[in-house]
């Protein structure tokens, strides 16, 4: 199954060359999108729990 890659590579692979000097595997970016997927998940369920369906910055945390 193609999964929807949630994060743009070129950024991260940026991010990671100029902070900390390394290559980045092409693996990545399924690991990124799968802890992306699962923080929005909690964000909604945050949402809902508070009767709103507008997901906010506080439902992340």
């Amino acid at each position: 199954m193609s999964k929807t890659v949630l994060v743009v590579a070129s950024k991260v692979k940026t991010y990671i060359k100029e902070n900390g000097g390394m290559n980045t595997s092409g693996s990545v970016m399924d690991a990124l999108t799968t802890e992306v997927e699962k923080l929005c998940q909690k964000a909604i369920d945050n949402a809902k729990s508070d009767g709103r369906k507008t997901v906010m910055d506080r439902d992340f945390s």
